[in-house]
């Protein structure tokens, strides 16, 4: 190896990228006091910060979160939870939804974490570690409330509560269930599910009790209880589709232009000779990829925007490649696209949620999808960092 040659890693200065992808933190915040505003002072709005904070960076949200007033957070793995425990102060509590898994009771307990027992097997451990440390243990119950995925089944309750100390050892900090299809107002799962939670809750020793996320908290006061728990709302995932969304937007992806090329009528783009041009075309090749995240799907569905010309929707054209995709900018007329220029793959005039349809799957997973080689720009508005601090302090 040359002596300079040096190593990729993640997060590459932006001369060096493709593909630039802005987070906004001050979005982030606002979202935050937004939802807590919603829900109100009765009601804790903790956050959801599992799988990076969906993407983003949990090293970079939570502190934003805290700094707005939060103090609950969710992660879903105990190594998630390892990795924003020194960002957080003693008076933040981090849940970790999937649990324990055999064997790292301690270790969780150790780094200052609650488990969201599921199980009537995580049950019997975190109690034999608290028999073992002779000291209760804070965790959170999570029931089955029609979902089928995680939690304690009527049965499982039924043998829970038959017990002399059904909780021995143990400090419910909350009790906790999800829903399946918060996202649509309308569907009868939601009520079904709150009526079921309301019947297992009921049997359980009393705590506080969870039932809605992003979606959720906005059907209304009933399913909100003493705790929501948001997550993709936060990172401006409309968490009420088929209406404007209420969120600020988070993220912004742009792609460079590598270089462009004219072709005429019957000339072929990309594998596959997917796309045939039926007009003398300006054809853009940008350095962004599926191998960053962007879906191969969105070959012949999404559109590229060029900053300051909104109105003109570029067609994707072709298959999306592991590293390039192809654009049709002709009707940006015959001027240059020169190398490096940025185009909008998702921003303000071609939202998240927009491209996420076009490619027939959700924000959340266009969201954790996006790749390490982008530059990755956290920026923010002080100002309204400043505000959420006040805010929480009031």
């Amino acid at each position: 190896m040359h002596p300079s040659a040096r190593q990729y890693r993640p997060d590459p200065p932006a001369a060096w990228a493709g593909g630039l992808l802005t987070i906004d933190l001050g979005a982030v915040a606002a979202n935050y006091r937004l939802l807590h505003d919603r829900v109100g002072p009765g009601t804790t709005c903790a956050a959801a910060v599992k799988a990076d904070a969906y993407g983003l960076g949990a090293d970079r949200i939570v502190p934003v979160l805290a700094a707005a007033g939060c103090r609950v957070f969710f992660v879903a793995h105990l190594a998630e939870g390892a990795a924003i425990r020194p960002l957080l102060g003693a008076d933040s509590t981090i849940f970790v939804l999937n649990g324990a898994m055999p064997g790292t009771e301690a270790d969780l307990h150790g780094l200052g974490l609650a488990p969201v027992l599921n199980s009537m097997d995580q049950i019997a451990r975190w109690q034999e570690l608290a028999r073992r440390l002779d000291t209760p243990l804070p965790a959170a119950l999570q029931v089955d409330s029609g979902m089928s995925r995680f939690g304690l089944s009527d049965g499982d309750v039924d043998m829970l509560m038959a017990r002399a100390a059904p909780l021995a050892g143990i400090v419910p900090l909350l009790v906790m269930s999800h829903l399946a299809c918060a996202d649509d107002p309308a569907h009868p799962a939601n009520l079904a599910q709150r009526t079921a939670f309301l019947r297992l809750r009921a049997r359980l020793p009393r705590a506080p009790a969870s039932l809605a996320a992003s979606s959720g908290l906005f059907l209304g006061p009933d399913w909100r209880f003493d705790m929501v728990r948001p997550g993709a709302a936060l990172y401006g995932i409309n968490p009420t589709p088929g209406h404007p969304n209420p969120m600020r937007p988070v993220v912004r992806l742009q792609a460079r232009v590598v270089q462009t090329r004219w072709i005429g009528p019957g000339t072929a783009v990309g594998y596959g000779a997917a796309f045939i041009a039926d007009r003398p075309s300006h054809v853009a090749t940008l350095a962004v990829g599926y191998g960053d995240g962007f879906p191969r799907v969105l070959g012949g569905r999404g559109i590229a925007i060029l900053p300051g010309r909104p109105e003109v929707k570029l067609p994707v054209i072709g298959r999306i490649s592991m590293d390039c995709l192809a654009v049709d900018v002709t009707d940006l007329g015959d001027g240059p696209l020169d190398a490096g220029t940025a185009l909008d793959l998702i921003g303000p005039h071609n939202p998240l949620d927009t491209v996420a349809a076009a490619a027939g799957t959700i924000g959340y997973e266009l969201l954790t999808g996006l790749g390490a080689r982008y530059h990755r720009a956290h920026v923010t508005d002080d100002a309204v960092i400043d505000d959420m601090q006040k805010g929480s302090s009031a």
